[in-house]
């Protein structure tokens, strides 16, 4: 009998093995898990990071000279912001030979070195792609423009100047801010959404965007990772040009982004490039609508792996932002991506002043706690982090007060701009000391010595005067620092796949100072409290403190009670 009861004990258990074992393992299937999604990027400006050759501009050797350095942030991918070869009017946003690198970076051997650097230390090398536009110093417009009968003339939009004055296009970076320009060598009119010396490609033509797949190619065969779409929102143009509405300059994204074909030329690159070489892939903006996004980023759609939204970096401004708007706009972005698509989380770029004088506080009291909170957000939110170098130092603005400071040419064509209409110049300076986008490129603060370590000659840009208490090499020394507090971030993030995939929660929505929210999976449960002001804070989680235990906070002794201090972070995990 006792035989006969372990015999049917044993075949119970054997028919619920493989049930048993579903249960119990990984949970990849359920959660989708991709590297790219779990991955921490850390984007690199070559032109401010590192000078090797004494020039005063960051370059290629520079990187290879400070791979180790990335390595210990813990970060997956670098995003290297374009180096090919350029004149460089938009600090190489104006390509003019995609296969090349600009001799103020070095030569293709120093990047083959640099790419095989990264991959020997595990780091993935994202590129910019930069196709919306190139420059007009590339053979492409070289030829389009000599002749209307020229066959490179379908690659840019041209608009013959007997059909008249073409309709107007608002353009960001020129000075009159009109996106045509007229060429008298064929008697026609470019378009240009950025620089005169941007003209736009034109999609719509196969033989265009073959030549773009090719270039593509030619970066994938040598090894790289992927390619975030500079600006692709805006490739596809409806080429009919209609009249815009008056005023539509004001919500240019709404008559520009998303246009045309831009889909299908998205699926079309997939088939060709993305998929047959595995790439990460992510584009510079999302569209005006939720639907947009998912279009762009949605796995059935085969387009791209992510996009990032401008709305959220959108918020700050000099006067100050509301943190209950911060709240909405990055909870309802979750809430729209919770089930399928993902996004980027990201507060600074290259495009944007730094991030603890945007969203912090960079007086001498709170700078070092409110830019450890502000990457305790990005650390703890769904979606993959983009993180921009100096950031984790807690760098700050640059406090430039002249225009001579200054090297964007966006910040300098509008300067002209109001100059020559009689605008308030004074009201200017001081707008562009806290967003332009100079503030985000000065050099790297390596150290205290001469020019913060970043060159031996004179910087292409100033170094900010408080490099002497703000770098990397101070911030070593120190294990409390902005710097080792990035570090331990980004291990917690990679030890709890709670922090990448879990749900989120918002609590304590209406508090007008502190974000608190709660991410869970799988029956774990963390709990993020940020106080964004610089006074005490109460917070109403309802949450008992006595069954929580802190994993990291900064404050060295972190509050367990709902109060927290000014600039406060703390994540706990809940029991």
């Amino acid at each position: 009998m006792m035989k006969k009861l372990l015999f049917l004990l044993i075949a119970t258990v054997a028919l619920q093995l493989p049930h048993l074992l579903c249960r119990a393992q990984n949970k990849a299937d359920t959660l989708n898990r991709k590297w790219w999604k779990e991955a921490v990027v850390y984007q690199v400006y070559p032109r401010s990071f590192k000078d090797n050759n004494g020039d005063g501009i960051g370059d290629l050797k520079g990187i290879i000279s400070r791979l180790d350095y990335i390595k210990s942030l813990g970060v997956d991918v670098v995003w290297l912001n374009p180096i090919y070869g350029s004149p460089n009017d938009d600090n190489g946003y104006d390509v003019s030979d995609y296969r090349n690198i600009m001799t103020d970076f070095g030569t293709m051997d120093d990047f083959d070195a640099l790419l095989k650097g990264m991959h020997a230390r595990g780091i993935k090398l994202v590129m910019d792609l930069v196709v919306n536009h190139s420059s007009d110093e590339h053979q492409w417009f070289k030829q389009s423009k000599s002749s209307r009968g020229n066959p490179y003339r379908e690659y840019y939009h041209w608009w013959n100047a007997e059909q008249g004055i073409p309709p107007y296009r608002y353009s960001l970076f020129d000075v009159n801010h009109d996106a045509w320009r007229y060429d008298s060598l064929s008697n026609a009119y470019y378009l240009h959404y950025f620089s005169r010396k941007q003209p736009d490609l034109n999609w719509e033509n196969p033989k265009l965007r073959n030549e773009v797949y090719d270039i593509m190619k030619f970066w994938a065969d040598k090894g790289i990772d992927g390619f975030r779409l500079d600006a692709f929102q805006f490739a596809a143009k409806d080429t009919t040009f209609p009249a815009f509405p008056r005023g539509f300059e004001k919500n240019f994204t709404q008559y520009y982004a998303m246009q045309g074909n831009l889909h299908g030329y998205l699926q079309e690159m997939n088939r060709q490039v993305l998929r047959k070489y595995n790439l990460m892939s992510v584009a510079e903006g999302a569209g005006n609508t939720f639907e947009d996004a998912h279009n762009l980023v949605d796995a059935d759609r085969n387009e791209l792996n992510m996009a990032y939204a401008f709305e959220g970096v959108d918020i700050a401004r000099p006067e100050g932002y509301s943190v209950i708007h911060l709240k909405q706009v990055f909870t309802k972005w979750d809430s729209a991506f919770a089930a399928k698509g993902w996004l980027s989380v990201f507060l600074a770029n290259h495009d944007q002043a730094r991030l603890v004088s945007r969203f912090g506080n960079d007086k001498p009291e709170f700078r070092e706690l409110s830019s450890k909170m502000l990457s305790t957000f990005l650390m703890t939110m769904r979606g993959t982090p983009y993180y921009y170098n100096g950031d984790e130092l807690g760098m700050t603005n640059a406090g430039f007060t002249s225009i001579d400071d200054y090297r964007d040419v966006q910040t300098l064509n509008e300067y002209r701009r109001l100059k020559n209409t009689g605008g308030d110049l004074s009201k200017y300076l001081q707008r562009i000391a806290f967003e332009s986008r100079d503030n985000g490129r000065t050099p790297f603060q390596w150290n205290s010595d001469n020019n913060a370590g970043f060159t031996t000659g004179t910087p292409w840009i100033k170094v900010n005067p408080n490099y002497k208490i703000i770098n990397a090499a101070l911030q070593e020394k120190d294990a409390n620092s902005p710097l080792n507090y990035f570090r331990r971030l980004v291990k917690l993030r990679k030890d709890n796949l709670v922090l990448v995939y879990g749900k989120y929660t918002l609590l304590d929505a209406q508090n007008p100072d502190a974000y608190t929210y709660t991410r869970e999976l799988d029956g774990k449960k963390l709990l993020i409290m940020l106080n964004f002001r610089g006074k005490p804070v109460d917070t109403n989680t309802g949450v008992d403190f006595a069954k929580s235990r802190v994993l990291t906070g900064n404050y060295r002794q972190p509050s367990k009670n709902g109060k927290l201090l000014p600039y406060e972070a703390v994540v706990y995990e809940l029991r």
